[in-house]
């Protein structure tokens, strides 16, 4: 088919299913996200699972998975969010290498726990890189589209390393989870009430989540806002606080500068966490061991 020897095709593409690896880093000087898979460990090991470099492309599905028919046969894992994993219509393990065979279909279902799955193949998607990476940043535009019914993915050839591991223990997710914050660089534009608020309640994860960040609701977040910010700079986790009260914690696809105070910054240990987070579902933050003192 088209010349090609290894390739899958779309059955059926999901929501929304982007490819992604190990992002953009080092690049926000240009105005370039950093993007990547938002769940890093889940990323890895799915590779790791198939016995690829741990930066290979994979697939990142968002809620309702996806389905791929593969021309040859192929060594595939998927990690994540839990949710049933289909192998020509057979039920196949969740998190261990798999083997569809030639002419075989995998079918990765609706997520049970969790929002989002990562699909690794032996030898890689290959899509063509933008800016040294095959993630699709959904704010930018950058990196490949997110896939479509019929779409043809070519399939990198299979390496000769056997997998590091063969299965994977499994963390469950819970719909309430436990965020360690540190301060961020305008801290003290919290007022004491705001300060106190920031870390005595449950925020409800709302419908406009995506890459781009958690926006988060709850009672209001009081803020000293007595001047303008200018934009400055922002990264990966940061928690910044609207002129409305509300929270927007930054995710892999944020911009790079923002206009409103970054009043902590999550712990990295979070971002697991924060990328399998649905809507509706709730996050409380603590103080890090950094937060020190009471706001002035």
């Amino acid at each position: 088919m088209l010349g090609r020897q290894n390739y899958c095709v779309v059955v059926r593409p999901g929501t929304l299913t982007t490819f992604q690896d190990s992002g953009r880093p080092g690049m926000a000087h240009l105005g370039v996200p950093r993007s990547g898979a938002l769940d890093v460990v889940n990323f890895r090991l799915a590779n790791r699972l198939v016995g690829n470099e741990t930066a290979n492309a994979v697939l990142e599905t968002t809620y309702d998975g996806v389905a791929l028919y593969f021309s040859s046969s192929a060594l595939v894992a998927v990690t994540g969010a839990l949710a049933d994993v289909r192998v020509n219509g057979r039920i196949a393990e969740w998190a261990m290498p798999l083997y569809v065979p030639r002419g075989g279909t995998l079918d990765v279902g609706t997520a049970k726990a969790g929002l989002r799955c990562y699909v690794a193949v032996a030898g890689g998607f290959q899509v063509q890189p933008v800016l040294g990476s095959r993630s699709r940043d959904v704010l930018s535009g950058l990196g490949p589209e997110p896939l479509t019914e019929g779409q043809i993915v070519e399939i990198g050839p299979n390496s000769t390393r056997r997998p590091v591991v063969d299965f994977a223990p499994y963390l469950p997710i819970y719909s309430s989870t436990l965020i360690s914050v540190h301060p961020g660089p305008r801290r003290n534009w919290l007022s004491k009430r705001g300060e106190q608020d920031l870390f005595s309640q449950s925020f409800q994860v709302l419908p406009q989540s995506n890459r781009i960040g958690l926006r988060l609701g709850g009672q209001r977040i009081e803020g000293l806002f007595d001047e303008e910010l200018a934009s400055e700079a922002v990264a990966w986790g940061a928690v910044e606080l609207l002129p409305s009260g509300e929270i927007v914690v930054f995710l892999a696809d944020h911009p790079t500068t923002g206009g409103y105070p970054v009043v902590g910054v999550i712990d990295e240990t979070s971002a697991g966490l924060c990328a399998q987070l649905r809507s509706g579902e709730t996050v409380t933050f603590t103080r890090s061991r950094l937060w020190r003192g009471t706001i002035d």
